[in-house]
């Protein structure tokens, strides 16, 4: 449902400009109705906005213009962490929550999202702090240097710091209520000799007080919420266990003579059980403690990306340079670059020269010499040379938070490996239950006396033992760690689901023009048959290719301004796919590509220069035909050096198994050339965008998974359609948008890196499924006491609390051991 929307230009959800659905406009009534890109809202009022999700719930946003909903920062249109919440096993999809809370349905804590903006940097004066400005400059009141103010402490560390205060309180009752249940365990009895038991036992129910109401009072919160909900989880069965325990104690301790025989020991009293409640909830929170230590880890990654982003930059206006926030830089603004500073935006350097790090983007550690005229990006770090550039992209369209969104989203994707667990934990947390009930029963009607006493005890220790929480995280912490690790090596995944693909890929089909080569062509000459001029015909091809986006069209207009030839306006310009360009000059037409075009369009090309072009292009160049109306008149003979990496990596691809296949729209000639220097067995030349397509299908229809590289607008429709596109990131923007996965520096070696981060990331996978699988299926029957007969060997509860707390925290720390994996 739409409402309308009377003079707002923006959502009063995130604060981003609305676009005119002109659908609901024009066929309903008169009035205009709007939508907001971010599609943050199913309806517009001027109401507080509510933010309704997939699954119909919502959440309360205030409806303030530039706000954020749902992450989107009307800013820079990335996703802001500040404020927004996501469980780390992503329960309910891609969901966010506005407030620091527990996931409804697993109840586990909720992760603060890094921001993913750079925030404004406020200063403030050292001698007076009221001061505060959003600019540099000196205090109105003593005239010092304004200092950047410190950042303030994230809701993560706030969230760690306040368990970590209720881990010092826990421990400080639960330690002397341990003691005094162990007083018949020490020699001497000494703590009997002070007082009787009764006595004691209401100190240590005093002393649990602070531990079930205070520290660990959350988790009974949490099991209430998720049985009136029917998301049963681990806390359910935590707070089920310690819950039954206390109450029981509380009774046993206040009405004694209400409980059967079976309940008492030898001199009459019934077990009570505060140390067990005590030491559970303080294990457990000692598990929740290390989860939220080792959570700010897995986002390390995100995290070390965000602060590649500088926060200011010095701009350079009427010969005058001054500092401004990042914030404020627009498309063509002049930035000036000191030494050993980080490049704010991503522009082209117009005047100077120097050498950046650009090892944070690409991964690579050998700072790349830049010059007039080469791109440099955002959060790239200058070496010892000052210039200046000009600002291209700005904002959300630098290529660092491209990545960073890209990171992050595919951070909360989900695995198809993890619909396994997902199925298993649904009826996880009742089959304990049952099993609970069932571990008492049997206990009771087979157990050696006390049997209710045995049954309660080992009841209660498979309530605790029992982990899902450990099944939920195995998937996503490993997606997480593997994504950001890709991240700092050129390795962009748009998604997990590619990450798992990527391991399973058959074929690599790979495209030969900026994938295999450099993808910086340069033409080598220019033939004229005789009767022609090669000036001139440089002039027509030049000016033709003039609207091409083609990299062998660039190359011929750049030769052309080498040469010092103009261009001339063409008429009628056309690009045929896979074949060439055609367009009208001086009332001729001009047709310049390969043989198919030539034929296309009725060209007569005798049999000299054909033999002239047969030469070079087994010299694996590649030439296009030139033709005035009817007749060939020359070529153009171009030549793209082969990547220096791509030998190499297409043999590490094929050693893994891994069939390569390169297809091009070059002819055979110089498809051969370059397919013997890298000793490839399988090509195919003179393709055209839907062959790459079809020959994909058809590797398809056979069961194969396929991998496709490309760079250009061509490769798009093959890159969408193939099981993991792979886009070059010196490519096109269509390509890496077609594309599961981008690699920032653009060659081949990537995706071996890419073949073996997700080998990694899949073993890391199941390790974890394997780890949590056997804990539960080994720990749950050891809890009821299958050992006993045998062995007569029962295990505690509160062991059993240990074990539980500490499985959720190896499958973290195993996760983050792909932070180390070798690429």
């Amino acid at each position: 449902m739409k409402q309308q929307i009377e003079s707002l230009l923006t959502d009063p959800v995130c604060g981003m400009q609305v676009k005119e659905d002109s659908q609901f406009s024009t066929d309903i009534d008169d009035q205009k109705y709007f939508f907001c890109s971010q599609h943050c809202l199913d309806s517009f009022t001027e109401e507080p906005a509510k933010h309704l999700h997939s699954d119909e719930s919502a959440h309360q946003h205030p409806t303030k213009n530039n706000d954020d909903c749902c992450g989107t920062s009307a800013k820079t249109g990335l996703t802001k962490g500040n404020g927004i919440y996501y469980c780390p096993m992503h329960c309910e999809d891609e969901k966010t929550y506005p407030e620091p809370d527990d996931c409804p349905v697993c109840g586990m804590d909720l992760l603060e999202q890094p921001s993913l903006n750079v925030a404004d940097t406020q200063y403030t004066c050292p001698m007076h702090p009221e001061i505060i400005k959003d600019e540099v400059g000196d205090c109105p009141i003593c005239g010092m240097d304004l200092v950047p103010m410190a950042p303030s402490e994230s809701n993560e560390q706030k969230a760690y710091q306040e368990l970590v205060h209720k881990m010092k309180v826990a421990t400080l009752f639960t330690v002397p209520v341990f003691l005094i249940a162990m007083a018949d365990l020490i020699p001497g009895k000494p703590l009997l000799n002070l007082m009787g038991q009764q006595a004691w036992n209401w100190l240590m129910f005093f002393l649990t007080l602070p531990v079930v109401f205070y520290a660990c009072w959350m988790f009974f919160e949490r099991a209430y919420k998720s049985i009136v909900t029917m998301n049963l989880n681990m806390f359910t069965l935590v707070g089920i266990g310690t819950g039954v325990a206390f109450v029981f104690s509380i009774v046993a301790m206040l009405f004694p003579d209400v409980f059967p025989d079976q309940f008492k020991t030898e001199e009459g009293t019934v077990f009570l059980y505060f140390e067990a409640t005590a030491v559970i909830l303080t294990l457990v929170l000692l598990g929740q403690l290390l989860e939220a230590r080792a959570h700010s880890q897995t986002s390390g990654a995100l995290k070390e990306l965000l602060k590649l982003a500088p926060s200011e930059a010095v701009i350079v206006e009427n010969g005058e340079e001054r500092v401004i926030s990042i914030h404020d830089i627009k498309e063509g603004d002049f930035l000036r670059v000191k030494p050993g500073d980080k490049i704010p935006v991503d522009g082209k350097i117009t005047d100077g020269k120097s050498n950046v790090d650009e090892s944070m983007i690409s991964g690579e550690p050998i700072p790349v010499d830049k010059s007039e005229g080469d791109k440099v990006s955002s959060g790239t770090i200058n070496g010892n040379k000052s210039f200046v550039m000009v600002a291209e992209r700005v904002g959300a369209d630098t290529l660092l938070s491209q990545i960073i969104q890209m990171v992050n989203d595919a951070s909360r994707s989900r695995a198809p490996i993890q619909k396994l667990a997902d199925t298993i934990s649904k009826y996880f947390v009742p089959i304990v239950i049952v099993v609970a009930l069932i571990t008492f029963f049997v206990w009771v009607k087979f157990g050696p006396e006390p049997a209710y006493v045995f049954g309660f005890v080992n009841a209660i220790a498979v309530l605790i033992i029992a982990c899902p929480c450990a099944l939920g995280l195995a998937t996503p912490m490993s997606v997480m760690v593997g994504v950001g690790k890709g991240a700092q090596s050129g390795i962009l995944i748009k998604n997990a689901e590619a990450l798992e693909t990527m391991d399973k890929v058959d074929v690599l089909i790979t495209d030969k023009t900026g994938t295999i080569t450099e993808g910086k062509p340069s033409v080598e000459k220019v033939y004229a048959i005789e009767g022609q001029q090669s000036e001139s015909l440089l002039q027509q091809i030049a000016s033709l290719n003039q609207y091409s986006e083609h990299p062998l069209a660039e190359a011929i207009v750049k030769y052309a301004k080498q040469e010092s030839v103009s261009l001339k306006d063409v008429d009628d310009f056309e690009a045929v796919a896979g074949k060439g360009v055609i367009g009208r000059l001086d009332k001729k037409q001009i047709s310049l590509g390969n043989k198919k075009l030539m034929n296309q369009m009725g060209v007569s090309v005798s049999a000299e220069l054909d033999n002239g072009i047969l030469a070079e292009q087994k010299l694996g160049k590649t030439v296009s035909y030139i033709a005035i109306d009817k007749q060939a008149v020359g070529y153009v003979s171009i030549y793209d050096a082969i990547k220096k990496s791509s030998k190499e990596a297409i043999s590490q691809l094929i050693n893994s198994g891994v069939k390569v296949i390169m297809m091009t729209g070059d002819n055979g000639n110089t498809a051969k050339a370059v397919a013997d220097e890298l000793n490839l067995t399988e090509y195919v030349a003179d393709c055209l965008p839907e062959d790459k397509l079809n020959k994909i299908k058809e590797l398809q229809s056979q069961g194969l998974l396929v991998a496709m590289a490309g760079d250009g607008i061509n490769d798009s429709p093959a890159l969408a359609q193939s099981n993991v596109g792979i886009a070059m990131g010196t490519g096109t923007d269509v390509a890496i948008e077609s594309a599961e996965i981008t690699l920032v520096k653009g060659d081949l070696q990537g995706i071996v890196k890419a073949k073996k981060l997700s080998h990694g990331v899949m073993r890391n996978i199941k390790q974890n499924l394997f780890f949590a699988f056997i804990y539960n299926i080994l720990g749950v029957p050891v809890a009821a006491g299958v050992l006993y007969p045998a062995f007569g060997l029962l295990l505690s509860p509160m062991i059993a609390a240990t074990a539980m707390s500490f499985s959720s925290v190896s499958v973290i720390v195993n996760s983050l051991r792909l932070r180390n994996i070798s690429l």
